[in-house]
């Protein structure tokens, strides 16, 4: 989806169009940037980046504060536009996935017409615009989704895919952050051609695992298949930065809205986790992960939430490296809870709370539409 959260608001508040807007938490209680639309962008505005920085760059900019269930509603109104064409979904975000279409060909045509339609359908229900990538690889079509937006559309033929990739800079691969991109320019390479012509062992010599990795990528080399979240052994969000972060405040700020994306998914489908995984990579390249199994399986959001910031906590304590990419996982998924939850609402359990309420909010979200119920945690008190 094209800036997903500032193009909802926009739908919601036509008065907003054509104005700098964007999506994220208030700029003295140092929020960030969770969508910027393109008029914002225009300004030099991108996620991720200090809400008080973006003000300083667009002073007229109109800030507005995360609505996730609206956003949730309408990423399930999306999601059921793609199970009209293919039950093949592999979820990113909430405005984001890949989709197999091989199968549903017979169905619906060529995977360009199928494209065509989840576009068009998007459009004239939801009155939002979705950029569309088709090619062979994963790889490939994220990259042949993002290349025209706004309002894209893009086919890569199979035997198109080298003539496609071989132009683009080489920082159009997964991968490559400013360290890797400096190093690479350190050796002469600018483009995904220049790298294809590199000897394999040069490459891994310099980059060590992740230079196989990117060798085969410019060589259009992806083997993964599309992994719907029912067949998932896990679930997972991350996000890389446009530019490094290193405050501990906004970090948490987006690993809570990673969390909630996260947790959604779970409940979407009714399964548990048992573990919860955070995923770093610092500005120099260097990738850790820390993981935390769970005393009692969960589909709640604060439970998540609390196992996940401590993981990052624990992680950033005396470290000084900007964070590049940050990403939050839950595994060990199960259908079954554990345990039986006790029928009184009043639970003396604080987990069998969380978990109770959220699936009554879930009843009423499901009966009266997703606005109709909030936490009044998520309410600021007037002064």
């Amino acid at each position: 989806m094209d800036a997903f959260y500032a193009s909802v608001e926009e739908r919601e508040q036509p008065g907003l169009r054509g104005r700098p807007v964007i999506v994220g938490g208030a700029a003295e209680s140092r929020g960030v940037v969770a969508a910027a639309n393109y008029a914002a962008r225009k300004f030099g505005i991108h996620s991720a980046m200090p809400t008080s920085q973006a003000v300083r760059l667009c002073p007229d900019l109109v800030l507005l504060r995360p609505r996730m269930s609206l956003y949730s509603e309408v990423s399930q109104q999306i999601h059921k536009i793609f199970l009209r064409y293919t039950p093949e979904i592999e979820p990113l975000s909430l405005d984001e996935a890949f989709l197999g279409v091989d199968a549903s060909e017979r169905l619906f045509g060529s995977a360009h017409d199928i494209g065509l339609g989840i576009k068009e359908d998007i459009k004239n229900e939801l009155s939002l615009v979705a950029s569309v990538g088709i090619a062979p690889t994963k790889f490939v079509a994220k990259i042949a989704s993002d290349i025209d937006k706004p309002d894209g559309f893009r086919e890569v033929a199979k035997s198109d895919v080298q003539a496609f990739l071989d132009p683009l800079p080489v920082g159009r691969l997964w991968g490559v952050g400013k360290a890797t991109n400096a190093e690479f320019e350190r050796l002469g390479i600018k483009t995904i051609k220049q790298l294809r012509h590199q000897p394999l062992d040069a490459i891994e010599y310099r980059f060590g695992k992740s230079g196989k990795h990117l060798w085969e990528l410019a060589h259009g080399i992806d083997p993964r298949v599309v992994v719907t979240d029912q067949k998932a052994r896990s679930i997972s969000n991350e996000t890389t930065f446009a530019s490094d972060i290193r405050e501990s405040a906004v970090l948490r700020s987006i690993l809570m809205d990673l969390t909630e994306q996260v947790s959604f998914r779970l409940r979407r489908h009714n399964y548990y986790c048992t573990t919860v995984q955070i995923k770093l990579r610092h500005a120099d390249f260097k990738t850790i992960t820390r993981s935390q199994s769970l005393p009692n399986n969960t589909q709640n959001t604060q439970d998540i939430w609390k196992t996940a910031v401590g993981l990052l906590d624990k992680a950033l304590a005396g470290k000084s490296t900007p964070i590049r990419l940050l990403g939050v996982g839950v595994s060990g998924l199960t259908k079954q809870a554990q345990g039986i939850l006790q029928e009184d609402l009043f639970s003396t359990t604080t987990t069998e709370k969380e978990q109770k309420l959220d699936h009554i909010a879930d009843d009423i979200k499901n009966r009266f539409g997703t606005g109709s119920i909030k936490r009044a945690s998520g309410y600021k008190k007037k002064d």
